[in-house]
């Protein structure tokens, strides 16, 4: 089956079944291996590594954190493009994100409280190659980005629960 059958299935799956189609995501569990490298395993045995620019102490020895998430967005907005593009039959030839972000080291440092941790804004250029109308274009990109899981949360205030479990040793 290809991409647009597979997402006809889900749709009609979960048209049927709505209470299946909300559900956690698996979990991310990071934990700190030496200086501020930080080694990360998903709930199904996915593992990646960060480290912070040697900059504030890190060892510079992987991607920040912060380059995972202009990573995810780039990579969910492709995605996204080329299920929506296969759904509604554009022709793309080629895909490609490129994210980056503005960023003030002072709120991460907390410096200043008025200055956010995160990144001040963010930039999605989405190139395709098609010969399709360019409004056609505009409207796989704008749809791929509204419904880009990464993209949303970095947009919309998503509700933050933490959970501190100590552990005396």
């Amino acid at each position: 089956m290809g991409i647009a059958e597979n997402v006809a299935s889900a749709n009609a799956y979960l048209t049927d079944h709505p209470a299946e189609a909300r559900y956690r995501d698996g979990a991310a569990t990071a934990t700190l291996e030496a200086g501020l490298s930080v080694s990360v395993i998903g709930s199904g045995g996915e593992r990646l590594r960060t480290d912070m620019p040697s900059g504030i102490g890190g060892g510079s020895s992987a991607p920040s954190p912060g380059w995972f998430l202009r990573a995810a967005t780039a990579s969910c907005v492709v995605s996204l493009v080329a299920i929506r593009a296969a759904v509604t039959g554009v022709p793309c030839a080629a895909i490609e994100a490129t994210v980056d972000s503005e960023s003030d080291d002072r709120g991460i440092l907390g410096l200043d409280d008025a200055i956010p941790a995160g990144p001040l804004s963010m930039r999605i250029a989405v190139t395709i190659r098609s010969a399709a109308d360019p409004a056609e274009i505009e409207a796989l990109v704008g749809w791929a980005v509204d419904h880009c899981p990464v993209s949303d949360a970095v947009a919309r205030a998503v509700p933050v629960e933490v959970q501190v479990l100590a552990v005396h040793s």
